[in-house]
């Protein structure tokens, strides 16, 4: 089971699968179709797998009644989920009734550039140029820094983790990496341990959360993470909202330590219109866009694909969440 409009833009490559796949479109009213245009009534349907796609989440998408239909479906086996979290209390559920779970690692790309544009613009302090040209004005501004020489601290260097520092590092930048369970493959200069990391905070220039939500990293950056930041530096968090106190961030950056943010996530998404988060002068806000590009979505069938051809012929799954992986 899919979208129709993920059926209708990778139709081809789809019907390119082989034999012995049968697909089922949902619509944007969550009514259901075969590949022959032919109803499909909800009692009837019995999805033995059921890929979420990322315009699951677009305006119109049929996101509700997608996942009421896959919890609730007891066919299904497998669900594929877009995110690279897996927080999500549902995707637990799905796992303790025996349904195998995967995750998707296609936003590295978008979001890893998102970072680096939000580093850019903090550095060059790009909205100076924005408000000179609002004013028609030619304005010769402060000298601006460069990322050359700066240091990145990335907490989570999974696979979006990586793909930051990579980006960070052909920048010029010394990438300090936090994870809990180092590979020795990670992309950075440095690797630090969790314990470790709040007595590196004052050497970044740049803190970037990439780590999932969990009970480790709830409330991570509280007050005492905020005050071991350096004056002046950039926080990025393109993770979970529930990993910063917003309320500390607040205040920490009343007192210039960190000198700004940049949120991509929020506690509460949408971000209520009375947070204050929206009117502070050192808060750059975006709608949990950071990964939406178009190039998201062809890695995306992409990737489902190989996990098809794996599912048809009894391989290990890529990136499958196993009971011992959930928080």
């Amino acid at each position: 089971m899919l979208t129709d409009a993920t059926w209708q833009r990778e139709r081809e490559r789809l019907e390119a699968a082989g034999t012995g796949v049968r697909w089922l479109r949902m619509q944007g009213d969550g009514t259901l179709l075969d590949v022959d245009d032919a109803p499909v009534a909800w009692q009837d349907a019995a999805p033995e797998v059921a890929w979420g796609t990322a315009d699951l989440f677009d305006e119109g998408g049929p996101l509700r009644p997608f996942f009421a239909l896959v919890t609730r479906a007891q066919s299904l086996r497998w669900f594929a989920s877009p995110a690279a979290g897996f927080d999500n209390p549902v995707f637990a559920e799905l796992v303790r009734r025996g349904v195998r779970l995967t995750t998707s690692h296609v936003g590295d790309v978008p979001i890893a550039e998102y970072v680096a544009r939000a580093v850019l613009d903090h550095v060059q302090q790009a909205w100076r140029w924005r408000i000179g040209q609002e004013a028609v004005a030619w304005r010769v501004h402060p000298r601006h820094g460069e990322v050359l020489g700066s240091t990145w601290l990335v907490y989570g260097v999974g696979s979006i983790g990586s793909a930051v520092a990579r980006l960070g590092r052909a920048l010029g930048a010394h990438v300090l990496g936090v994870r809990r369970s180092p590979t020795g493959t990670e992309p950075v200069d440095e690797m630090l341990a969790p314990a470790a990391a709040a007595g590196h905070l004052g050497r970044a220039d740049v803190v970037v959360l990439t780590a999932p939500s969990t009970p480790a990293t709830r409330g991570l950056v509280d007050a005492a993470f905020l005050a071991s930041m350096r004056p002046g530096a950039l926080l990025v968090n393109i993770a979970r909202g529930d990993l910063v106190d917003e309320a500390a961030l607040l205040a920490a950056l009343d007192a210039g330590t960190p000198g700004a943010a940049v949120l991509d996530v929020t506690a509460v998404e949408p971000l209520p219109a009375d947070s204050p988060l929206w009117r502070h002068p050192c808060v750059t806000i975006t709608p949990h866009a950071s990964g939406r590009t178009t190039g998201r979505l062809a890695r995306g069938a992409d990737e489902l694909l190989e996990n098809l051809r794996r599912w048809q012929g009894g391989a290990p799954l890529l990136h499958e969440v196993l009971p011992g992986d959930l928080p």
